[in-house]
């Protein structure tokens, strides 16, 4: 080297390098607008969550930052821009089951409160005066859509209706079964409200046992997936970085080929588990009852 003529840093990294760092960054930029698109987090009104669109952002940050470094490291495109995407969208392929838990603490929220409203009937009132006093002892998950249903009776709206328009407003099979029983004795004035009731969250707990097992099983399925993932990646990215000559043969066009074929099969593989972990739920007998609004 000749100490008279210094060497450019920039000059010294070779231009496939240069290369893959722009394709990455362009791609994952692509990957991070269409889940900044596709994966907003709905917030009770319907318009996306802010806590939900900000952990995207970091999501999407730390895949970017992922899939840079790693190809810095290995100099391989594909491997760049799989990382980036895996980090990106680790919680969407790998992650807990949001919309589980969410139903299921809605499951959670409306066995509690069908259980205070039996309580509260016991004290001899009519179910017009029991949903507002159970109301603000309501677990958060079904506190917004009981809140509507009291504003709703307050302006002398008729029970069946704000009730039907109480069970759009849960969205979910096990509300409307409940609400079903509550728009017949708000119709007809029987007695045996409290049974019914009674019979009704003992029937939601069962179905609330049966989901929470199922989601503890599933979780440990989702654990032992991602250490087998972990396990696999570290030792390629040990090999690529530290045994370079015993993974030479990936560096070629062809080589990056066949980590896209791996890389396919891999995410068709989590993808696929990923669907089969998606609970089935019933279709609501009671859609479109709170449509003349």
């Amino acid at each position: 080297m000749n100490p008279g003529n210094p060497v450019n840093p920039l000059a010294a990294v070779a231009p496939e390098v240069l290369v893959a760092l722009t394709a990455a960054a362009a791609g994952l930029g692509v990957v991070v607008t269409v889940l900044g698109v596709r994966g907003r987090v709905p917030g009770p009104s319907g318009r996306p969550g802010r806590r939900g669109s900000a952990g995207l952002g970091r999501q999407a940050l730390f895949g970017l930052g992922a899939g840079l470094l790693t190809l810095v490291l290995t100099r391989w495109v594909v491997a760049g821009i799989g990382i980036g995407l895996l980090v990106a969208g680790w919680q969407r392929l790998l992650g807990g089951n949001a919309e589980e838990n969410r139903g299921i603490a809605r499951l959670d929220a409306l066995a509690n409160w069908t259980e205070s409203l039996r309580d509260t009937i016991a004290g001899a009132i009519g179910l017009e005066q029991a949903i507002p006093a159970t109301a603000g002892t309501s677990a958060p998950a079904l506190r917004p859509a009981l809140n509507l249903l009291v504003d709703r009776l307050r302006i002398r709206e008729p029970l069946p209706e704000a009730l039907q328009r109480f069970a759009d407003d849960v969205d979910d099979p096990s509300a409307d079964v409940v609400v079903a029983a509550l728009v017949l004795n708000a119709r007809l004035r029987g007695p045996g409200l409290r049974d019914v009731l009674t019979a009704l969250a003992t029937s939601t707990r069962e179905e609330l046992d049966v989901r929470r097992r199922i989601e503890a099983s599933r979780r440990s399925i989702r654990r032992s997936v991602q250490i087998v993932l972990l396990i696999v990646l570290g030792v390629m990215g040990l090999l690529a970085v530290f045994n370079r000559d015993y993974v030479a043969p990936y560096s070629t066009f062809s080589g990056q080929l066949a980590l896209v074929l791996v890389a396919a099969l891999m995410v068709a593989g989590l993808t696929w588990l990923r669907r089969l972990a998606r609970v089935e739920t019933h279709e609501r007998f009671l859609l479109g009852a709170g449509g003349a609004r």
